[in-house]
């Protein structure tokens, strides 16, 4: 049970503790708080896009224990124990994720807004499943709208990624 104070407007406040690219944040947040306000918000995480806040287009897409998610529908408090993996995660010590370098390589993003999403879907695919036919990449990044209609780099991207890592 998360614990809770109540302000002086009556609008009680949950602690919640969590993990996000491997640091720890415990924070209070109104039981209404969405991770993607969250990550943006409390946490200055800003790679992580809010765009149509229904779950149709991907852009707030980050890992939760691994696993893509649309962080626009989940609350922060059904995070609690919990660990999220944001674009700004791919990166460590200062290198790019290979899926990073590949995307750069084949001009994959177009406006960008897409990307950190598609990134993050890609990366969940790679992680169990390192040998991905282009079928299962565009499954993969189904739930990924990009509004440039640029798939095909997007594509070339992963699967060179999955060949090269």
């Amino acid at each position: 049970m998360l614990k809770f104070v109540t302000d002086e407007d009556g609008v009680k406040r949950y602690l919640v503790s969590l993990k996000v690219n491997g640091n720890a944040y415990t924070k209070m947040v109104k039981a209404n708080s969405l991770l993607v306000n969250f990550l943006r918000e409390e946490i200055d995480l800003t790679g992580t896009k809010k765009a149509c806040e229904q779950a149709d287009c991907g852009a707030c897409t980050v890992l939760l224990d691994g696993k893509p998610v649309n962080s626009c529908m989940i609350l922060t408090i059904n995070v609690d124990g919990r660990e999220v993996t944001t674009v700004e995660g791919l990166a460590s010590n200062g290198k790019l994720d290979i899926l990073q370098e590949k995307f750069i390589e084949h001009s994959a993003p177009q406006c960008g807004y897409c990307t950190p999403g598609i990134l993050m879907s890609a990366k969940a695919l790679l992680n169990r499943n390192p040998h991905p036919t282009e079928h299962e990449v565009r499954e993969a990044i189904a739930g990924n709208l990009c509004r440039c209609t640029g798939y095909v780099n997007y594509v070339k991207a992963i699967l060179d990624a999955a060949e090269n890592q």
